[in-house]
């Protein structure tokens, strides 16, 4: 499925919120810590590469690779 790249953003900034919203609140981080975190993380690369489709992946779904790669 073909998306802009504005709809691509969106899904992406949603995804990225929601997951710094469950690190604060399942982990207890502060939200610099959440968003560094986030940002930091070899999973923001991989969603920051439209090709491999993670953005059209429910929010929980990429959390749980999120919390693999930070050991949670």
């Amino acid at each position: 499925m073909n998306v802009s790249k504005a709809e691509y953003q969106n899904m992406k900034a949603d995804i990225v919120k929601d997951m710094i919203f469950r690190l604060m609140d399942e982990h207890r981080l502060s939200m610099q810590e959440a968003f560094d975190a986030v940002y930091s993380s070899r999973l923001f690369e991989k969603l920051n590469n439209p090709s491999t489709g993670l953005y059209f992946q429910s929010s929980g779904y990429v959390f749980s690779y999120l919390k693999d790669e930070l050991g949670y």
